[in-house]
């Protein structure tokens, strides 16, 4: 693999030293520049970096050369949560919400969840991929170069490893790193209605089983949520998933509290993703622990829903991260680009801190902090050059706007046409 030279960058964003795995509270705000700066990249990995006033002596005719006067070089975007994998769109329910109609009324009409599982189940599995493999490289475009894909719309033991499978099958033909993470306990499945506890038994003994034995999915998660699974019912999941090694996710405190962050926080859960709605316990439970709460503003922007309290957050100390949720129902997009503009716009983040939560902080969310995340000797050469920009503040000011000019996976500059 050839070297790659990056010369007379206008900063390297994200400098952040390798003992350092996240960054909370107060200190989400200190994201690390080099200003006029160059970066060596060699067999996919940073292997140097350094200001132009002290350059390495570089051979041209041996390396790879990009000039990036004007230009900011920053870790790619790490996508912690979505749902990248589903068989069709579901834009008549966007009108129905346009309506008038509200997520849960959506849902309990047959629409939502259900909806999406029951055209994931009749769909080709081939199809599923290609349909999911262009989702994935249009959010590659995007400047997002490490990603974690929920099943969660077969809710059936068949269409569960479906959607793992396809997962598999994006790791393998992307370059880019990607996470799976079993969702069967999305939603109870129309079949089930009556006997919730015959399908959490289906999960426990023997979905769970057969994803680990096929080495479908690094991680198992939960929709903990009024009308969706209770806490205790989560934490026999969590349970169960992390006695045979998947670390625990959990969707939780979208709509309601009832008590999902912390007993996730005692079950040792990686992360708890959304948080819109949140009670005093809630941010006592997330203060200096190592769970990382997730929030995902472009869903609360599509439904009209609040936004998480990132400000309360970081003031209690938590190491925030933030994701699309790419999904069909909620946020149908897997810009991260626009989600760091939400994050300063909405909720309220500094630009500093609302990169450093979709870099180092997202990456953490998918235990990759060792790999990708930040601008850091030895890690994946994973990055993205912004398009000439007066100030960093800039890229989320201009919301909207198209702020890469290219991206880089593994030290290989991607061209962005055939993507």
């Amino acid at each position: 693999m050839a070297k790659l030279y990056i010369r007379n960058a206008k900063a390297l964003v994200g400098t952040h030293p390798s003992s350092v795995r996240s960054v909370a509270g107060d200190r989400m705000a200190d994201l690390p520049v080099l200003n006029d700066a160059w970066l060596l990249c060699e067999d996919g990995r940073i292997t140097a970096l350094g200001p132009m006033s002290s350059g390495p002596d570089i051979d041209p005719s041996a390396v790879q050369t990009i000039d990036a006067a004007g230009r900011y070089v920053l870790p790619g975007w790490c996508d912690p949560h979505t749902h990248t994998v589903f068989a069709a769109s579901r834009d008549a329910e966007f009108v129905d919400r346009i309506n008038g109609l509200s997520y849960q009324e959506i849902a309990a009409r047959g629409g939502g969840i259900l909806n999406s599982a029951a055209k994931l189940r009749v769909m080709d599995e081939g199809e599923l991929f290609e349909r999911s493999r262009q989702r994935v490289l249009g959010m590659i475009r995007q400047g997002t170069t490490a990603l974690e894909i929920k099943s969660g719309y077969g809710l059936s033991e068949e269409s569960e490893l479906k959607m793992l499978r396809v997962i598999r099958r994006l790791k393998e033909d992307l370059p880019i790193r990607i996470k799976a993470t079993l969702l069967a306990a999305h939603a109870l499945p129309k079949e089930y209605a009556s006997d919730r506890q015959a399908y959490l038994d289906l999960i426990i003994k023997r979905i769970i089983p057969r994803v680990v034995d096929e080495g479908l999915a690094d991680h198992i998660d939960v929709f903990c949520e009024t009308n969706y699974f209770t806490v205790h019912e989560m934490l026999r999941l969590l349970e169960a998933g992390s006695a045979l090694g998947l670390a625990g996710k959990v969707h939780v405190n979208q709509f309601t509290s009832i008590g999902g962050i912390p007993a996730a926080v005692t079950a040792g859960a990686l992360s708890v993703d959304h948080l819109e709605v949140m009670e005093e316990e809630d941010y006592t439970a997330l203060s200096g622990g190592s769970t990382i709460p997730t929030l995902l503003p472009s869903c609360s922007f599509f439904l009209g829903i609040p936004y998480a309290p990132a400000r309360r957050l970081i003031a209690s100390g938590a190491p925030v991260a933030l994701a699309t949720d790419h999904n069909p129902g909620s946020a149908p997009s897997g810009n991260m680009n626009f989600v760091v503009s939400l994050a300063c716009i909405k909720l309220r983040m500094l630009p500093e801190e609302a990169m450093n939560a979709a870099t180092l902080n997202s990456a953490a969310a998918m235990a990759l902090s060792d790999e990708v995340g930040s601008l850091t000797v030895g890690k994946r050469a994973d990055l993205i050059i912004t398009r000439p920009m007066p100030s960093l503040a800039y890229l989320p000011y201009a919301f909207g706007t198209v702020p890469i000019e290219q991206v880089i996976v593994h030290g290989q500059v991607i061209d962005l046409n055939d993507v």
